[in-house]
């Protein structure tokens, strides 16, 4: 494909190249202007070619872009094509794109926008960032209790073009208060003179505009709704949130889950659009806290020194006692996390969970703690005494890492953190001091050594 355009940009064949674009989904167009962007270094010609897309398409399009590629086509755009374009863009789509552009592009783009569109816009702009209102759109049908099933349909027909979804509609007062919904499937399988005040569903699930964003999300996975309304204090319906929308939320809720995780600071840029320096500083934080965090253990090897004077074969093992009890940790907490994230585990199930992971731990502590123990009875010269303090370290190691592994993200959750900040590089260097501190107080009493 991009060589196809690239030939027909080359032997100027704008027709052609208006055909092959006008008929690709504008996901697809998007991704294919976003490599040729990336070739041509700033855009050359870019513009030419959204030029070459039909109005609908190219703000279709232009919603899917990234925020690099908005940025320079809106620099170049004429306000005619600025106005194009938002005109025919959806209003939730405009704000995404309004609050990553800087002062002078917002400028321009509000004041090429009707004075309703510039009233929308600020009220949207003016939520909380995590709130339902920042990311819903007020584009949506809305039908009277006493218009018949006809009226309906025929008012879909002449508004619903300009709309996001009109497969479910929303019965309001005049007032604009929720009073029910209807979906087109229950309008084309009803009677022509049936009344929406008698078809509609009542029993509704709507959310309030200041609702978590991320819950917003979860209720629309939980009840596989298309759309759910978004009310006011006074239950008067002020936009709609689509499905397409709350996978935008879970996506970035996961990557900012998948970030904390690996002990780095959020970002809402992508990889590659961001800067190495912005890298390094979200990442040194973290691991600065943890590489200071992990003193402690060098503090405890160096106390019991005594111990390596005595039996130096102590200290080979070290290595793998914290690397399992961090593994353990890793593994608990992210299953805990997860489910933490999910709702499948509340805080109500601490000890449920707690004692879930003590059986856990036992299986897997005691499988392991054999294993090893044959195996360093068998490469050391039968030592009984050696095997057994391996063994029961191991044994306490993955119990106390499964605990911790599960304990700090519900006890994060509780105190509203995000349990995301307790996962594998934080565990692992607790565990870390934990497993190396067992270590020595069972060898010492086992082999009798003073400290």
């Amino acid at each position: 494909m991009l060589e196809t355009i690239h030939r027909l940009l080359k032997e100027r064949k704008y027709q052609e190249l208006r055909k092959l674009l006008e008929n690709m989904n504008p996901a697809d167009a998007a991704a294919e202007f976003e490599e040729l962007f990336e070739e041509m270094e700033g855009g050359e010609n870019l513009l030419l070619l959204f030029r070459l897309l039909p109005k609908d398409l190219a703000a279709e399009t232009f919603a899917y872009m990234n925020t690099d590629m908005q940025k320079h086509l809106l620099q170049v755009f004429t306000d005619k094509e600025i106005q194009e374009v938002f005109e025919n863009t959806f209003m939730d789509d405009t704000v995404d794109i309004i609050e990553e552009m800087p002062a002078n592009v917002v400028k321009r783009i509000i004041h090429n926008s009707d004075a309703e569109s510039r009233r929308i816009i600020n009220e949207i702009l003016r939520y909380p960032e995590d709130s339902a209102g920042s990311i819903m759109t007020t584009e949506y049908v809305t039908l009277r209790r006493d218009m018949t099933t006809s009226d309906a349909i025929k008012r879909i027909r002449r508004i619903g073009i300009n709309k996001e979804t009109i497969y479910t509609c929303y019965v309001t007062t005049d007032e604009r208060k929720l009073v029910g919904m209807v979906s087109v499937r229950d309008l084309l399988t009803a009677s022509e003179e049936a009344l929406i005040g008698d078809i509609m569903e009542t029993n509704l699930i709507s959310v309030n505009t200041h609702d978590d964003k991320e819950q917003v999300a979860k209720m629309l996975g939980k009840y596989d709704f298309i759309a759910l309304p978004v009310v006011d204090n006074e239950n008067r319906l002020v936009g709609i949130v689509t499905f397409d929308d709350a996978m935008d939320v879970m996506q970035e809720e996961n990557t900012e889950d998948f970030e904390k995780m690996a002990a780095v600071m959020p970002s809402d840029d992508s990889y590659l659009h961001t800067s190495v320096w912005a890298h390094a500083k979200k990442r040194i934080p973290w691991l600065l806290v943890l590489m200071l965090s992990s003193t402690i253990t060098g503090m405890l090897i160096t106390k019991y020194e005594n111990a390596f004077a005595v039996i130096p074969l102590l200290v080979s093992f070290i290595p793998m006692l914290m690397n399992t009890g961090g593994n353990c940790g890793s593994q608990t907490s992210t299953m805990v996390i997860r489910g933490l994230a999910l709702d499948e585990i509340e805080f109500r199930d601490f000890f449920k969970v707690i004692f879930k992971e003590v059986r856990i731990a036992l299986i897997v502590g005691v499988v392991l703690a054999v294993v090893n123990g044959v195996r360093i009875y068998l490469s050391y010269g039968r030592d009984l005494q050696l095997a057994g303090v391996l063994t029961g370290t191991l044994i306490c190691t993955v119990i106390l890492s499964k605990m911790i592994g599960c304990i700090l993200p519900m006890a994060a959750k509780k105190v509203h953190l995000d349990p995301a900040l307790m996962a594998a590089p934080l565990i692992t260097t607790i565990v870390d001091s934990c497993s190396v501190w067992i270590y020595f107080q069972i060898a010492m009493r086992v082999f009798e050594i003073a400290v």
